[in-house]
């Protein structure tokens, strides 16, 4: 229907302007006859006497007229005036011609046509001045001669119909291609589209489309890539449940049997009201931060992405947590110059307190904190320097594994997860390195290298 319906509104302005060539050339061929029909006539006239005081004489019979009449459709009429008017001869009833010759006429004579009503019949008359001459005068004659239309009309119409009839065939034909290549181009769609309904629920694997149309496979990758992306979704909600499952059934079953112990009195109320409560503060940092790790999922299915200043979030996070560094008595120092990353002023924050907290965590009493970032012509590298102990070539393997913490009474394992998760996201990288001094451990270098924004 699309395509035929513009198809059609051409076919009709065709046919308007094909009609309207065609009843143009009709006229111009019955034109012709009108203005032999005058001549015919002229060849009849006499004349005596000189100009004004000429006169015309002619004799035509009607049947003269006979021969240019078709077919006994159409009547033809004629009148002879001299050129002011006076009646010599023909249909008195016929209004004398009031025109003008064209500058340019169409004819090798002074001829002019026009449309008139003669007897309450339309006509087409045609007008020819004629300079008449003899031995004993000269005059000029107007010699109209008129004809009614039906044969013009009839020939019109047929000429109509038969274009009508002529491009309804060439619509239907277009119609019936138009359906043929339509249905035989969207024949892999449609098997397309039926194998992706008969898909079980939850199937998001790779369609696979080689017999699609060249102009749909950009469609079928830009879905393939959609599907792949809501797998990826899909079996991290799935992993998210599970392990959510799995982590917080331990602390709470503990914190159940805490509570059973202190109610049947086996331990004192304040070891048990102090046990419960490190129980809920694991509990607690655990469902944040695997909320956190949902969240970093979620951002990064999203493209509202902000230019954000690292340098600026550092410090906002580094002042946050300064009661942790005062209440440890730690040297800390700072050291940063400004880097703008396209990200998530959520990421880049959260990014910043976990590495923050954990160096806090790992630097003992009175040791150093040292936070620098640097930046080159395309990367600004965060580095975190604690005085730690740093960490074992058995753990770092899998440190970045969720629920790997090299403590499980003091972490739940999920702070690196989510800086990798963070870094991957934002297209950086990550790494952890013992600092040495003379064959000793000296405390570990946190390093995330990220992309500047262009």
């Amino acid at each position: 229907m699309g395509i035929l319906l513009p198809v059609g509104l051409l076919v009709v302005v065709n046919t308007a302007s094909l009609y309207q060539q065609a009843l143009a050339a009709v006229n111009t061929a019955y034109d012709r006859t009108l203005l032999a029909s005058a001549k015919s006539i002229s060849e009849q006239l006499d004349v005596s006497g000189y100009d004004e005081q000429s006169e015309l004489r002619v004799t035509v019979p009607y049947a003269a007229l006979e021969a240019f009449e078709a077919d006994n459709q159409s009547r033809m009429f004629y009148r002879i005036s001299s050129l002011n008017g006076e009646m010599v001869s023909g249909f008195a009833q016929l209004p004398f011609w009031r025109g003008r010759i064209p500058a340019k006429p169409p004819y090798s004579a002074l001829v002019d046509f026009y449309d008139d009503v003669f007897l309450e019949d339309p006509v087409r008359v045609a007008v020819l001045l004629q300079p008449v001459a003899s031995p004993n005068g000269r005059a000029m004659a107007v010699i109209q001669v008129a004809e009614t239309l039906e044969l013009r009309k009839t020939l019109a119409r047929k000429i109509l119909i038969d274009t009508l009839w002529r491009q309804a065939v060439l619509l239907a034909v277009i119609a019936l291609v138009a359906v043929i290549v339509v249905q035989r181009a969207t024949r892999p769609v449609r098997r397309l589209s039926a194998q992706l309904q008969a898909r079980p629920e939850g199937d998001l694997t790779a369609i696979a489309a080689p017999d699609a149309p060249r102009e749909l496979q950009p469609l079928v990758d830009a879905t393939n890539q959609v599907m792949g992306r809501l797998q990826h979704l899909l079996e991290h909600q799935k992993r998210f449940v599970r392990d959510a499952a799995h982590q917080l059934r331990t602390p709470l079953a503990v914190l159940k049997v805490q509570v059973q112990s202190a109610l049947r009195g086996d331990m004192d109320a304040r070891e048990a009201l102090d046990e419960i409560n490190q129980t809920v503060d694991r509990a607690t940092l655990l469902a944040n931060q695997m909320l956190a790790l949902a969240k970093v999922e979620q951002l990064r299915q999203q493209a509202d992405l902000q230019v954000i200043d690292l340098a600026q979030v550092v410090r906002s996070v580094a002042l946050d947590i300064s009661p942790l560094i005062a209440e440890k008595d730690i040297d800390f120092e700072i050291e940063t110059v400004s880097a703008p990353i396209l990200s998530h002023e959520w990421m880049l924050g959260e990014l910043s307190r976990n590495l923050l907290h954990n160096a806090t965590k790992h630097t003992p009493a009175g040791g150093t904190l040292a936070v620098r970032i640097v930046r080159d012509a395309t990367h600004a590298a965060l580095t975190i320097s604690d005085g730690g102990p740093g960490i074992s070539a058995e753990l770092s393997a899998r440190l970045y594994q969720p629920f790997s913490a090299g403590n499980v009474r003091h972490g739940s394992g999920l702070g690196l997860a989510i800086c990798r998760e963070i870094t991957e996201a934002l297209g950086g990288t990550i790494s952890l390195e013992n600092r040495m001094l003379h064959g000793q451990v000296t405390g570990l270098d946190a390093t995330v290298r990220l992309p500047l924004a262009v």
